[in-house]
């Protein structure tokens, strides 16, 4: 049956049909007279039918000849339009673009991005899903999972490129109240909103110097369910919380929240862009990831809390 989808034959065939000849249908096709005779010979063997009748002068198309040639030449054009519509996928855009991100990095950086790469490419349409839960990329048949954190081992094919780093933070009402000489190993006592959305929302471990770490077990006065939630109950003064710098750059250039122990480093984690198989990415990806890429080194180079608040500057 395989044979019958050797599409290198009806090209032989319809090549023959148009020329008259083997002779001139190798001309064309860059081959010798025989390999036009053989392939020709082949497809009339595995369809069962003469296509061609030949003469000494001549050669003469059979009504099941003529008959295959249209098809042929149907089949034909349908292969080298979807041939030239996928090679043009791997320069242009097409189609809808489907993603997810958790919601803190969707909403600081990844909206941007896509408002940039609508701008950009106008006929193409987004769907987009904000949400910290874990998606499966395969069954939702997304074209592209961004991740911040810290990996698991997955199946998907994963590109870093770019980092985070995370900061105690709090309002300067709040940071008042906290004693100036506190050290991380107090740390445990302070008001603490855990965020269920971590892995580990109530142990912490600070380093400083790279030869001193500190790691804590924080007692919470609230916990909640998602990142907003608990930023914005640090907004509001209830206590002390961790969270990326991109989500927090912002205020502290406001004055809005403070880093505590400005000295002292929590884990930095991974942006990723994580893929389902596949051996080769459409342009759709391709050029919404350069977009991103871009935006995330824009904001790094544009931070000024990349490392500011740890030299002290509050």
């Amino acid at each position: 049956m395989s044979e019958l989808l050797n599409l290198n034959r009806l090209i032989f065939f319809t090549t023959v049909f148009d020329t008259g000849s083997f002779t001139a249908a190798g001309d064309r096709l860059g081959v010798a007279k025989a390999v036009v005779s053989h392939q020709v010979a082949k497809l009339e063997e595995e369809l069962g039918v003469t296509l061609l009748t030949r003469t000494t002068r001549r050669l003469h198309a059979t009504e099941e000849g003529r008959l295959f040639r249209e098809r042929c030449v149907s089949i034909l054009r349908e292969a080298e339009s979807a041939f030239a519509e996928v090679s043009q996928r791997t320069v242009e855009p097409t189609g809808v673009l489907t993603l997810t991100a958790p919601l803190d990095y969707g909403s600081a950086v990844v909206a941007r991005t896509i408002a940039t790469y609508l701008a950009t490419y106008p006929h193409m349409r987004v769907d987009v899903v904000f949400d910290d839960d874990i998606s499966d990329l395969v069954a939702e048949r997304l074209d592209l999972s961004i991740r911040v954190g810290w990996l698991s081992d997955s199946s998907h094919r994963a590109r870093r490129f770019g980092t985070f780093e995370q900061y105690l933070v709090a309002t300067p009402s709040v940071a008042e109240r906290i004693q100036a000489d506190l050290s991380p190993a107090d740390a445990g006592n302070l008001p603490w909103i855990a965020n269920g959305a971590l892995k580990n929302a109530l142990r912490w471990t600070f380093s400083r110097n790279a030869t001193e770490t500190v790691t804590v077990e924080a007692r919470p006065v609230m916990k909640t369910d998602k990142t907003p939630a608990a930023y914005a109950c640090t907004l509001a003064g209830i206590g002390v919380a961790v969270f990326p710098d991109y989500m927090v750059e912002a205020d502290f250039r406001a004055g809005k929240l403070v880093p505590l122990f400005p000295q002292w480093s929590l884990p930095a984690g991974g942006i990723y862009a994580v893929f389902p198989p596949a051996r080769f990415r459409p342009a759709k990806v391709r050029m919404f990831l350069d977009l991103l890429i871009a935006a995330e080194r824009n904001r790094r180079e544009m931070s000024g809390f990349r490392g500011g608040p740890k030299n002290g500057s509050t």
